[in-house]
């Protein structure tokens, strides 16, 4: 069995940059496995954006660029949804559908990366890139916001084009939520090079239901008889929450190195939000990555706050929620 919390992996910022393509759990979509809601049309009219933006590429040696007319600056394309309705899905197929110089990486990824390097080597690593694929573009954060804006206004007008996601969180409403108009007043003197698009839909991930419980003691034994020892990694959530702290959320990935498998157990309600946070970008990784995963303890339901469930960073934890409920019905499967 593995012992997460006697790892500590290093990362040089360099590396930071490297493998930026599609996690395991999106190795094989594409765009034509993409099953589109038929009571929701705009699910199939995202995909058919995306397909449209990509054939619009002007082929050249090594690669590919995107166009808008004769101007040599790069296209944006931005997907605003809710949770659920497969918009990485279509990111991850995006990428599998190029053949040109292009990095698929979270937002957070990116927002590590630029404060690993500094703007300036952050925007030169990626400047020869015809196509960066942002999933989960995040707007709550003054400081993050203005970052990504300098970002992708250093890259675009050289040529290197973008498709953005971004969740709107599930009956806002348009209260405070992040849809189109925020980031187009937002994301200033690049907004004009994105074309929007809105995804509706419900959460697949619920397929109408309430959010899977934490599994029982006795389904949790059932569970680990199935999994290989050597590569099953069992902690509490008490003892996850407190190593996460001393390990920067951009070295998760090689903190789950080798992993196969991840039992949290004996969930509690999170009083702290970096702990909170912390442990929603872990979520995140466990995910991506395809691992098998199960949770005991509270409900999920229980696990945040209403405080920062209906707060500024809203929709990282009904995504961290939302993810955490499909892992357990993929668990009890």
């Amino acid at each position: 069995m593995i012992d997460l919390t006697t790892r500590n992996p290093t990362l040089q910022p360099e590396q930071l940059t490297h493998d930026l393509t599609p996690s395991h759990r999106y190795q094989h979509v594409r765009l034509d496995t993409y099953a589109p809601n038929p009571d929701y049309p705009s699910q199939a009219q995202a995909r058919t954006a995306i397909q449209a933006f990509l054939k619009g590429a002007q082929v050249r040696p090594g690669g590919f660029r995107l166009f808008r007319r004769a101007k040599p600056e790069g296209r944006g394309l931005y997907l605003d949804g809710g949770f659920g309705v497969g918009k990485t899905h279509l990111l991850a197929s995006a990428y599998h559908a190029t053949d040109g110089t292009r990095a698929l990486m979270s937002f957070q990824d990116l927002m590590y990366i630029i404060g690993a390097l500094g703007m300036t080597r952050a925007t030169d690593a990626f400047r020869t890139h015809d196509l960066l694929l942002i999933d989960e573009f995040e707007l709550d954060d003054p400081g993050n916001t203005h970052m990504a804006n300098t970002f992708l206004g250093q890259l675009m007008p050289g040529g290197t084009s973008v498709i953005a996601t971004s969740n709107t969180e599930p009956g806002a409403l348009g209260q405070g939520r992040f849809n189109a108009s925020d980031f187009q007043r937002q994301i200033q003197g690049i907004a004009d090079r994105f074309d929007t698009y809105r995804i509706d839909g419900p959460d697949y991930r619920q397929r109408g239901v309430r959010p899977e419980d934490t599994m029982t003691q006795d389904e949790y034994h059932t569970w680990e008889t199935r999994q290989n020892p050597a590569g099953l990694a069992h902690l509490t959530y008490r003892d996850l929450s407190r190593h996460l702290l001393n390990v920067h959320p951009s070295r998760f990935s090689r903190l789950l190195a080798d992993v196969q498998a991840v039992a949290i157990t004996d969930l509690t309600p999170t009083p702290d939000q970096n702990v909170a946070l912390r442990f929603v970008y872990f979520i995140d990784k466990l995910y991506d990555l395809g691992l098998n995963a199960t949770f005991t303890g509270t409900s999920l339901t229980g696990l945040f706050s209403d405080t920062y469930r209906h707060g500024a960073y809203a929709k990282k934890y009904s995504r961290c929620l939302s993810r955490m409920s499909e892992m357990l019905q993929e668990a009890r499967q």
